[in-house]
C-alpha cells in the first residue's frame, strides 16, 4: 500500500474514531465540555509544532477576524451537537450527515459567488438532500412517532449545516489569502478560548479523567487533518480520488462500526440514504 492511501486509512480512522469516543463518553461519564475544550489546546499545540505556520502572517493587517471569531464560535458548538448527535442518532447517522455537509460550500458557491451550476451538480445535490432525509427518518415499527424521535433528526440536522457552514467560512478565509495552517491555529486557539470561558462560567468542576479523553480526543481530531492533508501531499495528481474515498470511507466505516460496536439499528431507508449519499459523493468526482 503506498503512504497516500496508508494517510487516507488513517484520516477515516481517525474521522471515525472522534464520534466513537463521543458516542462512549457519556457512558464513561465524561464531560464532554471539558474533553472538547482540551481537545482544541491539543490540537492547537500540534498545529503550531507540526504544520509550522509562519509567526508573521498570524496577525497580518488583511487577517479576517471576523470570519476566524465565527469560526471560533462555531468548531465548539458544531463539536458539542456532535456529541448529541452520536447519542441520539448513532454513529452512523451522524458521520454520514457531518460529510453531507460538503453539498453546503457547493450550494454556497451557485447562490453567494455566482458559479454557473452544471447538470451533474445539481443532480449530485440533489441526491444528498434525499440522502440526508432518508438517514434522517427514522419511525417506530407501529408507524408512530419514535420516542426521542426530534432528537434523532435535529442534532444531524445542526451537524450537517453547522459543517457545512464552517467549510464555507473556511473557504473565505482561504479566498482572503490567509494561510491555511495559520488560520486553523487561530481558529482552534480562539474556540479553545471560548470553552474555557465558558466553562469558568458554568464552575466546572475540573477532573483528570475529561482532561485525558480531551487529549485522546484531540490527537483524533488533529490526526484527522494531518493525514488528510499528507494524502493530498502523497497523491498530488489524484485530488478527486482522496476527496471522494474520505467521504466515502468516513459514510462506510462509521456505519459499519455502528452496527458492530454499538448495535445501531439502521432501517431500509436508511440504509438508501447510505446508499445515496456515496452516490451523491461519486457524482462529484471531476469527469
Amino acid at each position: 500500500m503506498t503512504p497516500g492511501l496508508l494517510y487516507l486509512a488513517a484520516s477515516i480512522a481517525c474521522s471515525v474514531t472522534v464520534a466513537a469516543m463521543l458516542k462512549l463518553a457519556r457512558g464513561w461519564r465524561i464531560d464532554v465540555r471539558q474533553a472538547i475544550a482540551v481537545n482544541y489546546a491539543v490540537a492547537a499545540t500540534l498545529c503550531w509544532a507540526l504544520l509550522r505556520p509562519a509567526s508573521d502572517t498570524l496577525f497580518a493587517a488583511g487577517t479576517p477576524w471576523l470570519t476566524l471569531a465565527a469560526l471560533g464560535i462555531l468548531l465548539p458548538s458544531v463539536f458539542l451537537a456532535m456529541a448529541q448527535a452520536v447519542r441520539h442518532a448513532g454513529v452512523a447517522r451522524s458521520d454520514a450527515a457531518q460529510r453531507l455537509a460538503l453539498f453546503i460550500p457547493l450550494i454556497a458557491a451557485f447562490l453567494l459567488f455566482g458559479e454557473t451550476p452544471d447538470g451533474r451538480k445539481l443532480a449530485a445535490i440533489a441526491l444528498a438532500f434525499c440522502a440526508l432525509y432518508c438517514l434522517l427518518r427514522r419511525p417506530s415499527p407501529d408507524g408512530e412517532p419514535a420516542e426521542g424521535g426530534r432528537d434523532r433528526w435535529l442534532w444531524p440536522l445542526i451537524v450537517w449545516a453547522g459543517y457545512g457552514v464552517i467549510d464555507v467560512l473556511f473557504k473565505q478565509v482561504a479566498r482572503t489569502g490567509t494561510a491555511f495552517s495559520g488560520a486553523l491555529l487561530l481558529a482552534f486557539m480562539l474556540a479553545g478560548m471560548l470553552m474555557l470561558g465558558y466553562l469558568v462560567w458554568r464552575r466546572a468542576r475540573w477532573e483528570w479523567r475529561h482532561a485525558l479523553a480531551g487529549v485522546a480526543l484531540g490527537l483524533a481530531n488533529f490526526g484527522n487533518i494531518l493525514t488528510y492533508i499528507r494524502a493530498h501531499q502523497s497523491l498530488p495528481g489524484h485530488p478527486s480520488v482522496v476527496f471522494a474515498s474520505m467521504n466515502m470511507g468516513v459514510i462506510a466505516l462509521g456505519a459499519l462500526i455502528g452496527a458492530l460496536a454499538f448495535r445501531e439499528s439502521l432501517s431500509r431507508l436508511n440504509l438508501l440514504g447510505l446508499a445515496l449519499a456515496l452516490a451523491a459523493i461519486v457524482l462529484m468526482i471531476p469527469r
